[in-house]
């Protein structure tokens, strides 16, 4: 019997239809095109306006496209883990009730929170399940509604995030095809880099808090920067030393779309050309967990059976790492 792999075989995709342009952030705060454009490459964002929904919204529409796309029996999925920084509410993880609410009835759910990696991590944990024999059907979604925690009068942050959801399904593979080998780490000196101070059990939720603004998103951009650009690139260029894969091996970057320079910097320490560089930060800015899976939604046609893909990411905490993968199929 040949080994179990974990393989992708399907993707599917959600962003809201409100587009905020860089020149609409002009009339909220102190900045312009050129300015946001140079320094990140995001061009516009997608925000979730409708009233009344969350995550949970962006993840069940991701999902649902998928299911649509591949024509599965939703029935049939075994697992569903969502990745996301902003769950509905606290306690009751929103993955469980995404799965119900896409009719994912016989599959059991839990959230999955590693801030930027959290799609990157569930990715690994997706296919630790499969490749356990137990589990045939695991969706991945990473969503995240970072309009809710930024602050439209915070320049450093409110530039870079916005809304969106992507998932993707994993099924055993005896074709050598899907996840191969990753390279995760964590440093808990990022701690007080990139956060929300408050709303967790150290800071609950009081008057003083809200008035403070302590429950939106703060960093120090140009510390998380340096330790993105050397995380990312490190990564990277480790797992495929330790899959002796030269730059003409790997025919996709799909790395975490959080700054155009820290994209560059990873693909030019693996020595990369532009060309096999997966890039949609322009479109939607930083999605935090859906930034990996939008590109292979967007770019899924590009995508052949066999082509190695390494994937990439860093996040808050510090988290990071990448993933090599073999793609394992050829769309329709």
């Amino acid at each position: 019997m040949n080994k179990i792999t974990a393989a992708i075989t399907a993707v599917g995709s959600y962003v809201p239809d409100f587009v905020m342009s860089n020149k609409v952030l002009e009339t909220l705060v102190d900045t312009n095109d050129e300015w946001i454009t140079s320094r990140t490459g995001i061009k516009e964002r997608r925000i979730l306006k409708e009233e009344g929904q969350g995550t949970s919204y962006l993840a069940i529409k991701a999902a649902q496209n998928l299911i649509e796309r591949a024509n599965i029996d939703p029935n049939e999925i075994d697992m569903v883990i969502l990745a996301t920084t902003t769950p509905d509410m606290p306690v009751a993880a929103t993955g469980v009730y995404v799965a119900s609410q896409i009719g994912a009835t016989n599959a059991f759910a839990y959230d999955l929170q590693a801030a930027c990696s959290s799609f990157l991590f569930g990715m690994s944990t997706a296919a630790a399940h499969i490749q356990s024999g137990r589990y045939k059907k695991i969706l991945l979604i990473g969503a995240d509604k970072m309009s809710s925690i930024i602050d439209y009068t915070d320049r450093s942050t409110c530039i870079i995030f916005g809304d969106g959801a992507g998932a993707v399904l994993f099924e055993p593979n005896e074709e050598g095809l899907g996840l191969q080998d990753e390279f995760l780490r964590s440093d808990g000196v990022g701690r007080d880099f990139l956060k929300i101070e408050a709303g967790g059990s150290i800071m609950p939720p009081s008057e003083e808090t809200v008035k403070s603004r302590k429950h939106f998103v703060q960093q120090d951009g140009k510390t998380v920067f340096k330790y993105a650009v050397s995380g990312m690139a490190d990564v990277s260029e480790k797992i495929m030393q330790r899959n002796n894969l030269t730059k003409e091996d790997v025919n996709w970057l799909v790395a975490h779309q959080a700054n155009r320079r820290i994209i560059d910097a990873t693909a030019n320490r693996i020595g990369l050309e532009q060309e096999k560089v997966l890039v949609n930060i322009h479109r939607y800015g930083n999605t935090t967990s859906a930034t990996l899976p939008l590109l292979l939604s967007d770019f899924e046609s590009q995508l052949k059976k066999g082509d190695n893909l390494i994937f990439a990411a860093f996040g808050g905490g510090f988290t990071w790492g990448a993933i090599y993968l073999k793609w394992a199929y050829n769309k329709q």
